[in-house]
């Protein structure tokens, strides 16, 4: 009977461990992702261009209201009223001589409406900023898209980079345990002495910190992209490089200039936005002069055993002026300009800020490139120099420590060399973002 209780108890714990294996193994799914399923997933799950959304929404509810003054206003009103107490009514003439009539309640209903047809232009430029404004809410999450996929293309670079990376340091790494190996052998048999074992094993012990940091630094890069793209943080994210696009023909940096000032959004908003407050300044101006409707109304009117009222019908023009405008537009108009200026300056060191970012941005991309080609060679180097160390090595020409140095150049060069290609491609990317262009990928 006791035996039974063990194996059910154990039983029961493989079973418990199973399920919470099969929990993690669903929690942390591989997937491989290509950079443009990267980008649509962030452009998706973007946060602020859900915020971004929530405001073109609501600059083009504003719009839509601006157009909705133009429409008449209609309104209805009706009333009963009871009168407890009897009124005293007096009336003139010879409308006093039936007596005083016994006034019990009273029933109304009036329906009036209002037509603008001038309010000094305020209406039209009330519709004409309200839709420059929704133009530029647009244009502003258009920006924002291009911010966010220059940091997913920066993310997914980081990724790979960061999977590269510990890929070469494990392959150094156990080429550097094979070396521990081979020195404790030759130790053992009086070949090499105590002090260059504990030179190569240290060199294995260094390269193992160098690899936990590169698999620290590649979970926090899935983790980052797992959060940029919606997914789950535990999703082993594997970068597929195989259809990156590809750099194209570089121009000048003027050219860049040009394309900036033609298809930057932030640019082109910021220019809707001088346009919108340039009307605002007329909106005030339209506060000088009167308001001019046309208006209508019907009246029905019943009050037992004293009046009856039908068929009240009234059409007219309304006009209606604020004096009160002659000494307050002033200071509006004042403070309208101010913020028309103030984006004007704006607008200024905004052009001033592109040029110095595609310099900037320029620059960077040909340091990139020329990288690639200076690493290329470092590695070809760093590989003959580790050769012909090592051929010295065994001849008794070279110390341990030339050979561990040779090693680590080795190391460094490759490290260097693939960080340089994802490196200059991101630098493209940043480029184009500057260009206003990253969307044309």
């Amino acid at each position: 009977m006791k035996h039974k209780r063990i194996i059910t108890a154990v039983f029961f714990v493989a079973l418990t461990l199973m399920g919470t294996l099969s929990t993690k193994a669903q929690d942390s799914t591989t997937r491989s992702i290509t950079l443009k399923e990267a980008i649509d997933l962030s452009i998706k799950n973007s946060k602020l261009l859900k915020s971004n959304k929530a405001k073109i929404d609501e600059a083009t509810a504003e719009a839509q209201e601006a157009n909705e003054r133009k429409l008449p206003d209609f309104s209805i009103s009706g009333g009963y009223f009871y009168l407890p107490v009897h009124p005293n009514i007096s009336l003139a003439g010879d409308s006093a001589k039936g007596g005083t009539p016994n006034v019990k309640q009273a029933l109304y209903g009036i329906a009036n409406i209002s037509y603008p047809i001038f309010t000094g232009g305020k209406l039209n430029y009330g519709i004409e900023s309200a839709k420059y404004l929704a133009q530029a809410a647009k244009l502003d999450a258009e920006d924002n898209q291009q911010a966010i996929i220059l940091n997913t293309i920066n993310a997914f670079s980081n990724l790979f980079k960061a999977k590269a990376t510990i890929g070469i340091v494990q392959d150094n790494l156990d080429q550097s345990n094979q070396r521990v190996k081979d020195f404790t052998n030759l130790e053992k048999n009086g070949l090499v002495a105590r002090n260059d074992l504990l030179k190569v094993e240290l060199q294995s012990s260094n390269i193992e910190l160098v690899l936990t940091d590169a698999q620290s630094n590649y979970k926090m890069a899935m983790v980052n992209m797992n959060l940029m793209l919606g997914l789950p943080e535990q999703t082993i994210l594997v970068a597929d490089t195989s259809n990156l696009p590809k750099v194209g023909n570089v121009g000048t940096v003027e050219e860049y200039e040009q394309q900036a000032l033609q298809n930057r959004k932030d640019l082109a908003a910021l220019a809707l936005r001088k346009k919108a407050a340039d009307i605002g300044i007329k909106t005030i101006k339209s506060d000088y002069y009167p308001s001019i409707a046309l208006t209508g109304g019907y009246v029905a009117l019943d009050i037992p055993s004293f009046v009856t009222v039908t068929n009240a019908v009234d059409i007219g023009v309304g006009v209606s002026y604020n004096l009160s405008s002659l000494w307050k537009t002033k200071t509006k108009m004042a403070e309208a300009r101010a913020k028309a200026q103030e984006i004007s300056a704006n607008q200024d060191m905004l052009n001033d800020n592109i040029r110095l970012q595609i310099n900037q941005a320029y620059q960077n991309y040909l340091v990139s490139v020329k990288k690639i080609e200076v690493y290329k060679k470092a590695v070809e180097q760093a590989t003959e120099n580790y050769r012909i160390t090592k051929n010295k090595y065994d001849n008794s020409l070279a110390t341990t420590t030339d050979l561990l140095d040779a090693d680590v150049a080795q190391l460094q060069a490759q490290l260097q060399a693939t960080n340089a290609r994802a490196d200059a491609d991101v630098a493209y990317s940043k480029l184009l973002q500057t260009a206003g262009l990253l969307t044309n990928l």
